[in-house]
């Protein structure tokens, strides 16, 4: 669980990033939720976006989304949410920062 400054932190970061992934008419599928573990593994934070033909709304996404792979959601604006999940073995971004 993350504090209101983790949060707040993490999603100045990841103003900068660039969307990696796209949810469309296919929804959530499990590879899908596949590569967003890798990536989550990878980098810790990671954006993502629901096209308009999907049947979901960026909230319910990013629930479905964190739920499947025990991340937290930053942030959901519009089309896009952030996602953070901390790697224990090679921590990517240091939240003692955010103090």
């Amino acid at each position: 669980m993350l504090t209101s400054k983790q949060r707040a932190y993490l999603r100045g970061i990841a103003q900068s990033y660039d969307t990696i992934f796209q949810i469309g008419k296919g929804g959530i599928s499990d590879n899908l939720i596949m590569q967003v573990n890798d990536a989550l593994r990878k980098r810790e934070l990671i954006k993502l976006r629901v096209l308009e033909n999907s049947g979901l709304t960026s909230r319910e996404a990013a629930d479905a989304i964190a739920e499947q792979t025990a991340s937290d959601v930053v942030q959901v604006i519009g089309t896009r949410f952030v996602l953070f999940k901390r790697n224990p073995q090679d921590p990517v971004i240091d939240l003692k920062a955010a103090r």
